[in-house]
């Protein structure tokens, strides 16, 4: 059983990617999937009714351990119960309710792009435009944070780095070197359900750039159920892609500056309906410290070995044009 939280802040891709390799040899159908509403190991301490400031409206990790757990283990342990478990149970986020498939990413799924668009917008309808972009500039010197300042000690007093991956991304929303893309109100209820692929088409003025894109769920701006959620924008899918690693993890290369590169990056798997009223976002940027280390923008054979001279402001573009359409993809179930 490989058992996995959507916002576990140290190690979310483990458990999905140990499951993946498992599953190609799985002849005997002994390879299991579960994944939860939780931080890291959060299905084994609370009650799993919240994360942060986000309400899943039952109690999730009892429900782990009670009926999807202990079942499992009474089976396999003890030679109890039908033993008859479904591939992959996920909890729904958005929904909030638990589900349970075949196959995992589930099949029923189906792919679709959005794609960014002029005007800070987002779409399911490709860009028909010849030319589009929006830039920004890098600086590592000042440095985008991947938490609301102060910045804690990870396990010092007060910390929140348990749950700084459900943080209302508001805080970095306006600045300058953050790129962002929404859709309108949604006019219905959009379910993703598996693998989150983000394709950019992007330049820089460096020699190397990091890449870190989110999607983000952004709450109705007057909202009801909790007020102290109007407006929130809840990050439900995220990773960072370094440049330099574009064609080759073991060679890595230079870019060539100002020429337009593309970057496929892996955002895992979600599942999480983005409800109706509410908004999708897509925010780009280049630094995400301190949990990413500074890329100097300058490429050197060894990161950890740049001089201070290295580090240098540089200017990155995203186009979004027919040529060059840069979107996600989302794996949809429904419309």
């Amino acid at each position: 059983m490989n058992v996995a939280g959507w916002w576990d802040q140290e190690d979310f891709y483990g458990p999905l990617k140990a499951y993946q390799l498992w599953e190609k040899q799985d002849q005997a159908h002994k390879n299991f999937l579960v994944a939860g509403p939780w931080n890291h190991g959060g299905w084994g301490r609370s009650d799993g009714r919240t994360l942060g400031n986000i309400k899943f409206d039952t109690a999730t990790s009892v429900t782990f351990r009670k009926e999807i757990q202990a079942p499992w283990f009474a089976y396999y342990l003890k030679g109890k119960g039908s033993g008859n478990f479904a591939e992959a149970v996920t909890f729904q986020t958005g929904s909030n309710t638990w589900k349970r498939y075949e196959t995992w990413p589930p099949k029923e799924a189906g792919k679709r792009n959005l794609y960014f668009q002029a005007n800070g917008k987002l779409s399911f309808d490709a860009p028909k435009t010849t030319t589009g972009s929006d830039a920004y500039v890098s600086d590592p010197a000042q440095p985008v944070p991947y938490r609301t300042r102060p910045i804690e000690a990870t396990y010092g007093p007060g910390s929140r780095w348990r749950t700084w991956l459900t943080e209302d991304q508001r805080f970095v929303h306006n600045r300058s070197d953050v790129l962002s893309w929404e859709t309108d109100a949604l006019p219905e209820d959009v379910t993703v359900t598996g693998e989150v692929l983000a394709k950019l088409f992007a330049a820089t003025t460096g020699s190397d750039a990091d890449w870190v894109v989110k999607l983000i769920d952004v709450y109705p701006a007057y909202y009801p159920q909790q007020l102290a959620m109007s407006g929130y924008q809840l990050m439900v899918a995220n990773d960072v892609f370094r440049g330099r690693f574009r064609t080759s993890f073991e060679k890595p290369e230079a870019i060539q500056p100002n020429k337009t590169e593309t970057y496929t990056i892996d955002l895992h798997t979600i599942n999480h309906v983005f409800k109706k009223g509410h908004k999708m976002m897509v925010q780009i940027q280049s630094t995400w410290f301190p949990i990413i280390d500074r890329n100097p923008q300058k490429f050197v054979p060894n990161i950890f070995e740049a001089k201070e001279t290295d580090y240098q402001k540089a200017t990155h573009t995203i186009f979004r044009s027919a040529a060059y359409p840069s979107h996600l993809e989302l794996s949809v179930i429904g419309k």
